[in-house]
This record gives structure tokens, C-alpha cells and sequence, in this order.
């Protein structure tokens, strides 16, 4: 019963003496950590190229060439992305993806990010219409602001409105039809 009281009263004079209110209030002397001293500046403002953003924003989960992980349910964008710019909603649902969405990126980043992603010579290559509008800061914006309620059956209903337009999924992502995992034809 001793022991218990003292403990008590120890962890009680711990927590409320001098010690325990020097570490909630920090020492105005006190130096940041080495590399530190310069506040960070936010990603919206620190004028990365698109390139840059795209590791730093996507290819955690897409990987470094946009490969994607079907392991982890994760499309590839290499070749096939820019099929979402020939469906009704397409273009929309890049924008509201939970991963562009709720980004870091400011609004004329996301656009720079998004069309860098879409370019024809670049990551979605000829999957991209060759008539796709670029994206601006203003439709980002707008489109930015309606949140994605149901990523899988939105996801579902446009790849099935590819098929229904002819064209093939390689998105490297399971189907219930005639593609492997692979997106390739049985």
C-alpha cells in the first residue's frame, strides 16, 4: 500500500513540477536542428517542374513510369490514361481522384500536372485524343471542388463506357471479361 502511495505521489510531482512545464513551454533560446533553420517552403509554392510533382505526388502509389500496382489496386497510366478524355465524365474523374484532388498542389500545378501526365508524347501517349483541350487552373478549380463519392463504380462504369466505345483496357488492372491482369486478351 506504501509502495502505491509513493509512486502516486512521485508520478504526480513528476507531471506537475518544474520538469514537466519546461517541456510544454519550449526555451526561446533553443536552435532548430541542423537543417532545419530555414522554414520549409509548401509544395503550392515551391515550383517544382511536373516531372517533380508527378514523384512527389503520384509515384507512390502509380510507381516512378506510371506502371501502376494492381497488387495494391493501383492502375497503370503508361499508355492508357488519356482513354479517360474519349468517355462523358472522363475527364472529370482525373480531376477528382482522391490522390489529385486532395494534393498539395495548388490548382495551376495540378492543371500543369495533369496535361504533363496526358501529353502524347509522354506518359499517356497515344491514348490521349489528339484533340484533347489542355486543362486550365479555372476548370481544375471547379472541378476540384465536387468531391468523388464512389471511386469503383465510377471507375467501373467509365472503363465500361471504353469498352462500350471499342477500346481496349491495359490498365493492368483485373477485369470481369475476356483480360487478364495483365489487360491483355485471353
Amino acid at each position: 500500500m506504501r509502495r502505491g502511495l509513493l509512486l502516486t505521489v512521485l508520478l504526480a510531482a513528476s507531471v506537475t513540477g518544474p520538469g514537466a512545464h519546461a517541456r510544454a513551454m519550449p526555451d526561446p533560446s533553443q536552435t532548430p536542428a541542423p537543417g532545419n533553420e530555414v522554414p520549409r517552403i509548401p509544395l503550392s509554392r515551391a515550383g517544382y517542374s511536373p516531372a517533380v510533382n508527378y514523384q512527389l505526388q503520384c509515384a507512390g502509389c502509380h510507381l516512378p513510369q506510371g506502371q501502376g500496382a494492381p497488387r495494391n489496386d493501383v492502375p497503370r497510366m503508361t499508355g492508357f490514361v488519356g482513354n479517360f478524355l474519349r468517355v462523358e465524365g472522363g475527364r472529370e474523374f482525373l480531376v477528382r481522384v482522391p490522390g489529385v484532388a486532395q494534393s498539395a498542389l495548388d490548382d495551376g500545378q495540378l492543371a500543369e500536372l495533369l496535361n504533363w501526365i496526358l501529353a502524347r508524347d509522354g506518359m499517356a501517349g497515344a491514348s490521349t485524343p489528339e484533340d484533347a483541350a489542355p486543362y486550365t487552373p479555372a476548370e481544375v478549380e471547379r472541378i476540384r471542388a465536387t468531391r468523388l463519392s464512389n471511386l469503383p463504380d465510377t471507375r467501373a462504369r467509365l472503363i465500361q463506357s471504353m469498352r462500350d466505345r471499342g477500346i481496349a483496357i491495359h490498365d493492368g488492372m483485373p477485369h470481369d471479361d475476356n483480360h487478364n491482369d495483365n489487360g491483355d486478351s485471353r
